[in-house]
């Protein structure tokens, strides 16, 4: 029942990305659109101008309703053509397609696409300032379920995703809780959005799983409270790293990676407004877009807490090193060297963007640091 349950999940999410993409996957110019002319190599400057007739093909909703909220989408350099990829095996799913240049995800999915074969390079990098009072993930605890915290998780049934952070997050409980993996029953389900994982919960599918800290954690209390469902913290470790992600070869792509350089320019400013513009930010996004009541929009812009782009990505690659590192033991991977999967070519441009912004003008912002 559980298998199945997986397997549907992962069906409808892949039939729905060919729904919603088949101009992508179709298309001429797009992603995989073959080319003519020199391959920039992986090490070579990123050119600052981008060739006439560029387009990038982007899964970032985030920083799309920024750019057209604030008028910005017009200044971009290049055509783009915006697609719905949320979450990590979206985004890898149209990847191996060749039908995205650029995705965004938290710190696991990159990872997982070197597992399975997709050569990917992290291009920006978001963390949040007071990621210890913000974390992203909490662990919900199925009703009647009798788990008051980690030291019950012992032969408990988890709710697994290894392609994403919140198997990360899992796997960093249970070594909180001195607990392997074989103490617990892990079950494999992807975490595609939705209420996949608290149906899982209230249907006495799983005993735990990692839910979003916002609004989704909120209404589980809310509406199972009563019954004995609750929230215990996780391991304490961070789960805040998020992410801009693509594929090596839309690299090697000069006209290409002049357009993501120029694009990390404006994905800083966006990061910077919606740090600036809180309110403003709960009723574009989360009131209008994700259809969220104005006070649930609110409490999930405070739960996210204050967003931080750092210019220097030293503690992100010890941070993915140490992931790397947990979840190839733990999902029988080979580790590899975390500095790999960064392009450090782009490592500064969103903070110098946003530095640049701030310039003859001071609100309370985010830090490029």
């Amino acid at each position: 029942m559980i298998v199945g349950l997986a397997l549907a999940a992962s069906a409808t999410v892949l039939t729905a990305a060919a729904i919603d993409h088949r101009g992508v996957f179709a298309g001429a110019g797009g992603a995989d659109a073959k080319r003519a002319g020199p391959t920039l190599a992986l090490d070579a400057p990123i050119p600052d101008r981008v060739p006439p007739g560029v387009k990038l093909i982007i899964g970032d909703a985030t920083t799309e309703r920024v750019l057209e909220h604030t008028g910005w989408i017009k200044d971009l350099p290049f055509q783009v053509q915006w697609v719905e990829a949320a979450g990590g095996p979206a985004v890898t799913e149209l990847f191996h397609a060749k039908a995205l240049d650029i995705g965004s995800a938290a710190d696991i999915p990159p990872i997982h696409a070197i597992w399975v074969g997709i050569p990917v390079k992290m291009i920006a990098v978001r963390f949040r300032q007071d990621w210890q009072d913000h974390p992203s993930y909490l662990l919900a605890v199925a009703p009647k379920s009798n788990i008051h915290s980690l030291a019950d998780l012992r032969s408990k049934r988890i709710a697994f995703s290894p392609g994403q952070v919140q198997g990360e997050v899992v796997l960093r409980a249970l070594q909180a809780a001195h607990l392997t993996t074989k103490d617990v029953t892990l079950v494999e389900l992807p975490s595609t959005g939705g209420d996949l994982y608290i149906n899982a919960l209230v249907g006495g599918l799983v005993d735990v799983a990692p839910i979003g800290a916002g609004s989704t954690s909120k209404h589980y209390i809310d509406n199972y409270g009563a019954e004995g469902a609750r929230l215990i913290p996780g391991a304490g470790g961070r789960d805040d790293l998020t992410d801009l992600y693509v594929r090596t070869e839309t690299l090697e792509d000069p006209g290409k990676a002049a357009a993501i350089k120029q694009y990390l320019k404006f994905w800083g400013r966006a990061q910077d407004w919606v740090a600036t513009h809180p309110d403003e930010w709960a009723d574009l996004y989360y009131v209008k877009n994700q259809k969220l009541s104005p006070a649930d929009a609110q409490y999930t812009v405070q739960a996210s807490g204050h967003p931080d782009v750092p210019r220097d990505w030293t503690e992100a690659i010890a941070l993915q090193q140490a992931s790397i590192n947990l979840m190839a033991g733990e999902t029988h991977h080979k580790p590899f060297d975390a500095n790999t999967l960064f392009d450090r070519r782009f490592e500064t441009v969103p903070a110098d963007a946003i530095a640049a912004q701030h310039a003859g003008a001071a609100p309370r912002a985010l830090a490029a640091r």
